[in-house]
């Protein structure tokens, strides 16, 4: 992610490593594939012990990182669970306590967050609709100091594991965020089919879920750059996390094209190949390079930071797809069989590459940007 690592950020990735490879390496994966979960709620929690969901917490609010530099060490974590398409709402949890930080308050929540006790989904996207968080269908009427919501949310990752939503819903007003226990009368979660073999989505149903102004996150005027925090923190972890699985699968390759000989050459040796591995390194490296400033601009609050989470999204979404398909293709035959694990990052990558804004949706979105 960033060359310039600490030497605490440096023994924290070997930690993470070492923690993942233990506890959830790829067969694992496989397993939880026939489950209904996807991740284990114990196996979170112990990750929340590690400061999983601690990172973007200040201090007084019971967070912390080892560096200092929260989101740089959080997608440290993102990009080593890239490495074993490891299950769990890392980023779904995340996003929600970037959201909570940013709109201040609700620190009991953000303390269930924190310890694990609680997982939390942001619930943004509409049943056929892009992303256009700013023009949420969910409505969210006023009825004395309360609000009732009606609509549907889908794609909300986690959604059968999550205690929390935070749903964005239109009021007479504008946008506006309210924390929504998963219980409530008026709650219904259904399961969505999945690309991804552990992550889990569904379809989260509103009606006439009547809610406290106490759950209320921020206000009608800070709404937006809540939402712009949220949207930053998600993309800088899914980058992070599409390029370790891309770095992942290029190692792996490499090492099969030397292994797999044809002709009595090893497949390493001829020419064609060697400019095809060569293209993929210099589109790896952009991934690493391009991650690495968003993830740093954000970090520092740097005035573009929004442009370069679009940039970031827009290259890693569109090149983590195209180097693994090739990488697919370089297996020849085994690379498209079940019991091979290309499969499996490729699921990941392609998901990632969907969800909180396309690389076409974020190169609009930088286009408006340069247009300011």
């Amino acid at each position: 992610m960033d060359l310039d690592l600490t030497a605490d950020q440096k023994l924290f990735r070997t930690t993470s490593k070492k923690f993942l490879d233990n506890e959830a390496p790829l067969t694992r994966v496989r397993e939880l594939a026939e489950d209904a979960a996807g991740f284990d709620r114990d196996w979170w929690s112990r990750g929340a012990e590690l400061g999983w969901a601690a990172m973007l917490v200040p201090e007084e609010l019971g967070g912390g990182s080892v560096s200092g530099q929260g989101l740089m060490d959080l997608a440290i974590v993102a990009e080593e669970m890239g490495r074993l398409v490891t299950p769990g709402p890392l980023l779904a949890t995340n996003a929600v306590i970037a959201g909570l930080v940013h709109a201040g308050g609700h620190e009991e929540t953000i303390e269930r967050l924190v310890s694990g006790e609680a997982v939390a989904s942001w619930a943004v996207y509409e049943p056929g609709a892009g992303w256009r968080p700013d023009r949420p269908a969910v409505t969210a009427r006023a009825k004395g100091d309360a609000y009732v919501l009606d609509g549907v949310k889908d794609r909300v990752e986690a959604a059968g594991q999550a205690d929390l939503f935070l749903v964005t819903a239109q009021t007479d007003s504008g946008p506006l965020q309210f924390l929504v226990d998963a219980t409530a009368d008026g709650v219904t979660v259904v399961p969505s089919a999945s690309l991804d073999l552990v992550r889990r989505f569904g379809e989260v149903r509103l009606e006439g879920v009547e809610i406290p102004a106490a759950a209320v996150v921020g206000s009608v005027e800070t709404t937006p750059a809540t939402i712009e925090r949220q949207l930053q923190v998600a993309v800088v972890l899914q980058c992070a996390e599409s390029t370790g699985a891309v770095d992942r699968v290029f190692e792996f390759t490499v090492q099969w094209a030397f292994d797999r000989y044809s002709f009595g050459r090893p497949l390493a040796s001829y020419q064609a190949l060697k400019h095809r591995f060569a293209d993929m390194k210099t589109w790896l490296e952009a991934c690493h390079a391009t991650s690495g400033a968003a993830a740093r601009a954000v970090q520092e609050g740097s005035p573009d930071a929004a442009e370069l989470i679009s940039v970031a999204k827009s290259y890693v979404g569109q090149r983590s797809v195209e180097i693994i398909q090739d990488c697919v293709q370089l297996h020849g035959g085994i690379g498209v069989t079940w019991e091979h694990d290309l499969h499996l990052y490729l699921r990941r990558v392609t998901v990632n590459r969907a969800l909180y804004g396309t690389p076409e949706e974020h190169r609009r979105r930088i286009a408006d940007i340069l247009e300011v």
